[in-house]
C-alpha cells in the first residue's frame, strides 16, 4: 500500500540520503519526492512510499526518525502516484479544452498539491455557489464563507464556525486561492492533515493566476 509521508528534516548535505537509508532498511519502496519548504535550516519533504505486505505504517515514523534531529509531521495513505500531474501538464490539458477547463483544474489540483479534494465557488446573491467539483469533494457545502471575496491565497482555519461539521471531524486542513478575481475562488481541503505550508499556497496561487489567464483566452 502506498503513503504520503511529510518529514521536516535538516536542511544539508546527507539528510534526506539517511531518512531514504533508514525507510529502506524496513523494506520500504520511496516512489517520489517533492520539496515542499526549505526555510531556517529546515527542508519540508513529502514522500510517497510503497510499505510492505503486512507492515503498519508506524513503522515508517519509528524508521524516518531514528534519523536525529528528524520528524514526522504526519503519514496518510495515497492513491495518488500513478496519476500525479505536473503544473506545466496541466495547464496544456486546460488550454486544449477550455470549455472544461474549470473542471480540469478542479480535478488536477489535489494531484498536484496533494489534497483529498478541490472546490471551486463562486457567489450568487451573497450565497456560495459551486462552478465545479473534484473527485472525492465533499457533498457538504459551507453555509457561508466570512473570507470572502478572496484577494490573495490564504491557509484557513479548518476549525472556525463555518467549517461544516463533516470536514471539522475529519481534521480537514484547507486553503484557499482566487480565480482570476476575488469572486470566484478555489478551496481544497486535505482530510487528516498535514498542514499546509506557506510554499503550497504560493505554488497554488502562481498555478490559479496562470490558469486564470489561459481561461480567459
Amino acid at each position: 500500500m502506498s503513503f504520503l509521508i511529510r518529514v521536516q528534516l535538516p536542511d544539508r548535505p546527507g539528510a534526506l540520503g539517511a531518512v531514504a537509508t533508514a525507510l529502506g532498511k524496513v523494506g520500504v519502496d520511496i516512489l517520489s519526492l517533492d520539496v515542499v519548504e526549505r526555510r531556517s535550516g529546515v527542508a519540508i519533504d513529502d514522500l510517497v512510499v510503497e510499505l510492505p505486505t503486512g507492515q503498519l505504517p508506524d513503522v515508517l515514523i519509528t524508521a524516518a526518525e531514528s534519523v536525529p534531529d528528524v520528524e514526522v509531521d504526519a503519514v496518510r495513505p495515497w492513491a495518488g502516484v500513478l496519476d500525479t500531474h505536473r503544473e506545466l501538464e496541466l495547464v496544456e490539458q486546460i488550454a486544449a479544452d477550455s470549455e472544461h477547463g474549470l473542471q480540469t483544474f478542479t480535478d488536477g489540483v489535489p494531484k498536484i498539491i496533494r489534497a483529498g479534494w478541490a472546490v471551486v465557488f463562486t457567489a450568487s446573491e451573497g450565497e456560495p455557489r459551486r462552478l465545479t467539483a473534484s473527485f472525492a469533494a465533499p457533498e457538504t457545502v459551507a453555509g457561508e464563507l466570512p473570507w470572502w471575496p478572496l484577494r490573495r491565497a490564504t491557509i484557513l482555519d479548518g476549525e472556525e464556525s463555518w467549517v461544516p461539521l463533516p470536514w471539522r471531524e475529519l481534521g480537514t486542513e484547507l486553503a484557499a486561492t482566487p480565480v482570476g478575481g476575488p469572486d470566484r475562488v478555489l478551496l481544497i481541503g486535505r482530510p487528516g492533515g498535514p498542514m499546509f505550508r506557506a510554499a503550497e499556497v504560493a505554488r497554488l496561487e502562481h498555478l490559479a493566476g496562470i490558469v486564470a489567464v489561459v481561461l480567459r483566452k
